[in-house]
């Protein structure tokens, strides 16, 4: 218990829990970061630290109270180690002038670097170590070249921030402080609007990264969205470096990512990493789920994969499955919007709303959309329909583009069964065709099956479920009635392959509308 009248709460801590459109760093979390850097470099009097993309400062904030205890027998004097690693040690590139001011007040305990109450009596400037230089965009066709920015969004006068940021908005990465480093650590912001929804943003926190490398540092460590695992727009070239890289020798995994940051929901969850430049090998995966932990070392590229395969446990699974050489469900998924219904207005990302009327007219065919169960079923007129008509008269299944939210243990995906003559909005995917009403009755079953959700759960970590989300999923013979019974003894799962999944995925009749 302490003492209600001397606890001085850590200002960091709280403010790691106001918003998630900037997702400030716990100093309990920067702390289990830190941890895997090995002990030796906090007596290093020559070590070199860099955050390059600080917001509160408080990763420098708890690297200079490990150096003040390391380089304690170093540099026996207090003031003299305070300016020693202030000034040689210790450097942050802010993301925004407001976020500079908040780093420097934390890490220098003044908003000023050379600043009358600053702890570091060895600055002659504002910054000292802590830098931020306004960046402006640069505009190639209406985005920017080096973080792909809507022109349209981000150009902006001079009184707002242009989130242009200093770190990667240049090729030369190393010209900021002119120097190399030894460590390289941070929390990167993760997206960027572009002008559409929020599911529609594009990731930068991979630009971080990738830059990071190019300075060739010892050590590397961010925390990141865990999205890059499977995938995410614009990051295959980033997922296949991740991945074929075996100087990554700790990834910890959180599929929740409130368990990092309380409060803040992250889609996929979220994930830090250790990048060792000088040790390769297998990788230690520690995943956690909830209060349960389990770890293991492994590639992190199972072979024949593209992905990474979130729990160890998970791969005897889905080997099994693979080894039956058997088609997979996607093939009969469709593409997003698959009868053309996606038309936005010329150099906007507003749609132009289909025309379509709840009253049925002649030669018009049933049209599902979003909210047509509240509003009633549409029906559209023939010549509106750009693409799919091969599905139109078919047989088959509307499954939502959209659904949950990427945990395994509460999503459960409501495909349901339309009659031929009927198509939908980029709202769904077409599941289909089918020969008959009663196989798509049959697939239906399957889809409510936990092994169905399983192994959809090896690719789908955010609400996004697009085709590939069901690579893994093997095909079945849809004349008959599906269970997870007979799918268990179809690819022979162990009793503990089976409690795995019974574990990861809740019971259908917890489902309700």
């Amino acid at each position: 218990m302490f003492n209600n009248k001397s606890y001085n709460p850590d200002v960091l801590t709280c403010l790691a829990n106001l918003s998630n459109d900037e997702v400030f760093t716990p100093p309990q979390l920067v702390n289990q970061i830190l941890d895997l850097l090995p002990n030796e470099i906090w007596e290093n009097q020559n070590t070199t630290f860099l955050d390059p993309s600080s917001k509160s400062g408080v990763f420098l904030r708890e690297i200079a109270k490990r150096l003040m205890v390391g380089l304690e027998k170093v540099i026996p004097n207090k003031q003299k180690r305070i300016n020693h690693i202030f000034k040689n040690q210790l450097f942050g590139a802010s993301i925004t002038e407001l976020t500079a001011l908040l780093s420097r007040r934390s890490v220098y305990c003044s908003k000023t670097a050379n600043g009358k109450y600053s702890v570091c009596n060895e600055f002659d400037n504002k910054q000292g170590n802590i830098v931020f230089k306004r960046i402006e965009h640069t505009w190639e066709d209406g985005k920017c070249a080096y973080c792909g920015a809507s022109q349209e969004v981000y150009e902006r006068g001079e009184e707002l921030e242009t989130h242009a940021y200093q770190f990667i908005h240049t090729k030369k990465p190393e010209v900021i402080f002119n120097m190399k480093f030894d460590v390289i650590v941070g929390n990167p912001p993760y997206q960027l609007s572009d002008g559409g929804n929020a599911a529609s943003a594009i990731p930068i926190y991979h630009k971080f990264v990738m830059q990071s490398k190019k300075l060739n540092p010892r050590f590397l460590s961010m925390i990141i969205p865990s999205r890059w695992f499977t995938g995410g727009r614009g990051l295959d070239d980033f997922r296949s470096e991740m991945l074929h890289d075996d100087r990554i020798r700790v990834i910890h995994d959180y599929a929740n990512a409130s368990d990092c940051f309380p409060g803040v929901e992250i889609k996929g969850g979220i994930c830090y990493f250790l990048w060792d430049r000088d040790n390769r090998g297998g990788c230690k995966v520690v995943t956690h789920n909830g209060r349960i932990e389990t770890e293991s070392t492994r590639a992190l590229l199972e072979e024949g994969l593209e992905i990474f395969i979130r729990n160890s446990e998970s791969i005897s699974i889905l080997k099994k499955v693979q080894k039956q050489k058997g088609r997979s469900f996607s093939e009969i998924v469709s593409a997003n919007d698959p009868f053309g219904f996606d038309v936005r207005e010329e150099n906007s990302y507003k749609r132009v709303k289909p025309t379509y009327s709840t009253s049925k007219a002649r030669n018009s065919v049933d049209f599902y959309y979003n909210g047509w169960r509240k509003q009633g079923l549409g029906h559209v007129e023939k010549k509106y329909i750009r693409k799919g008509l091969e599905l139109l008269n078919a047989h088959k299944l509307l499954v939502p583009r959209v659904w949950g939210g990427g945990d395994t243990a509460t999503d459960w995906v409501k495909p349901f069964l339309v009659a031929p003559n009927s198509c939908s909005t980029e709202t769904y995917l077409v599941i289909g065709p089918f020969g008959t009403a009663k196989q798509a009755e049959n697939a239906i079953s399957y889809t409510q099956t936990k092994f169905f959700h399983f192994m959809v759960s090896l690719v789908k970590n955010t609400q996004q479920a697009m085709k590939n989300v069901y690579m893994f999923v093997p095909m079945q013979d849809f004349a008959e009635l599906w269970t997870d019974e007979k799918l268990y003894i179809k690819y022979g799962l162990t009793k503990d392959e089976i409690a795995f999944i019974e574990s990861m995925v809740r019971p259908m009749e917890l489902d309700d509308e």
